[in-house]
This record gives structure tokens, sequence and C-alpha cells, in this order.
């Protein structure tokens, strides 16, 4: 049985005479200890996919499964990572964490809990920052934060919703090689989405587009079979590297693009440009 499973679902919005479906038909197995990247159009529905794992929302048709059991809503076996840093800014980082750990660990011992919360930012290399508060924090520093509070929920899953967006690119880089590090180092199942093409090759196991929407859905998953620890600059020359990049471009710009999927319908639309790595909006 696989740890997460998404089957048939959809999911709109608005009222029932305008409601746009946003994703349209989703299948999604997540085995236990896999890293697994969605990846695709900004606004096609991939905040929207992790919010329904989170359950934050609920699907409209379809099943959302976690160890064969129906999401109903939020719950510690999840932990989520958002795109901002969600800390409360008067807290220190060491109490930022410690109170997702004292809410979830009461049977621990005071102390234990703490051992906990400063052995889990010992792990993200803030062990020096127990006592700065986030507006003393860098932004990198600051999602670290809020990766070491949801690896201290001890969840099943890690939902990371485009982390690294609101970043700087040497900032983003940095962070991508620390979470490949956390990863090694702890094996959660992980279900990230992004834009970046690269960065989905960097960090995960298994990548999935999801086409262009409205009723976006999933294109056929491909297979990262590179050797980890992963090395951003060997990655590029690596022709298994390109193989992977260039089937992903490949559906995003072919059958899953907002052109494709119009001229189905008959539909004028636009081709979608690449810039870099990342898929456009």
């Amino acid at each position: 049985m696989p740890l997460l499973s998404l089957k048939a679902v959809s999911k709109g919005f608005g009222p029932k005479k305008g409601r746009t479906e946003v994703l349209h038909d989703i299948n999604l197995t997540v085995e236990e200890g896999e890293f697994v990247a969605i990846v695709g159009y900004s606004g096609a529905g991939k905040s929207t996919l992790i919010n329904l794992v989170a359950g934050l929302e609920r699907a409209d048709e379809g099943e959302v499964l976690l160890a064969g059991k129906p999401i109903s809503g939020p719950g510690p076996d999840r932990g989520v990572v958002f795109q901002s840093y969600s800390l409360l800014p008067w807290l220190t980082t060491f109490e930022n964490v410690l109170l997702a750990v004292d809410q979830l660990f009461p049977d621990l011992t005071p102390q234990a809990r703490k051992d906990r919360a400063k052995a889990v930012l010992e792990s993200v290399n803030l062990g020096h920052a127990l006592n700065k508060r986030p507006s003393e924090l860098s932004g990198g520093m600051r999602q670290r934060v809020s990766v070491a509070g949801a690896l201290a929920m001890d969840p099943k899953i890690l939902l990371l919703d485009e982390p690294f967006s609101a970043l700087d690119a040497l900032t983003r880089a940095t962070l991508q090689d620390e979470l490949e590090r956390i990863w090694e180092k702890h094996r959660k199942t992980v279900l990230m989405i992004t834009n970046d093409v690269d960065e989905a090759i960097l960090l995960a196991d298994r990548i999935i587009p999801l086409s262009a929407g409205p009723q976006a859905t999933l294109g056929p998953a491909v297979e990262v079979a590179l050797d980890r620890p992963r090395d951003r600059k060997a990655m590029n020359h690596d022709p298994r590297f390109r193989s992977v990049r260039n089937t992903v471009i490949e559906y995003l710009l072919g059958p899953g693009s907002r052109k494709a999927r119009a001229s189905k319908k008959d539909a004028p639309a636009a081709a979608p440009q690449v810039e870099r790595v990342e898929v456009p909006a």
C-alpha cells in the first residue's frame, strides 16, 4: 500500500454557474520514503493539490488517502512548509520549534521536549541561532526554521509548497543542497511542488508534470535515476539529467501546454515560454 494516494481527484472553485475546475482527475501514489516533485505552471493548481493533501481543502470528487485512511482535515501526520515562513515574530528560533514540540509531545518531560527542539534545529545547521528572533535571521535561515518545525512534528509525510520561491538564486541553491542533506538524514516521505525543473531533478526520486489549467491534470511520471548525493555541476554534464529535463519540458510545452489543451476544445491560446529552468506563468 502506498503511503499517499489520490484517486480520481477533482477540485474547483466559485459559484455553481461560474465554477472553474482547477484540478481534474488527479491520480497519484507516493511510496514511503520517496521524494516526489510535482512540476507545473504558476497558477495551474499546484498549491491546491498540496492543500488537498494537507487537509486544508476538500476534494469535490475522488479520494485523498494517507496510509489507506481518508484525509478529512489537517493533522500532525503531515508537516507543511509554505512559501512564507509562518514563524511567530515575538518568539526565538528555539521557541518557535519548541511550541510545535510542546503541542504534539505533551507526554515527554519538559527537558526531553527542549532536547528534541534543539536537536532538530541542529540538524538543519541552526544550533548557533537558537536565541535569535525571525527578524534577526536571513530569509534562508527562516525557511530552515520552518523545515525544522515540520520535522519536529515527526510527520509521516513532508509537504513542501514551493519553499524556496521567495529566495534569491544563491540562497535558493544553498537551501536546495541543505534540503537534500536533511532528506538523506531523516528519510522522510516528501511531496514537493515547484516550477523549477532543475530543482526537481536535483532533489526528487520521481518528477510528475502538472499540465496547464484550468482542469489541470498530471502527466506521465519521470524517474530520476541519478546517484545521491547529487552535485549540480556534475549533473549538468550527465546525459541522464538532460534526458529527464527534456522529457519534463517537452510534456509541459507539448501535451501539457495551454495551447495543446485549448486546441482540444477548438479554442485558441498562446503558447507558453520557458525562461531558464522555470516553467512560466
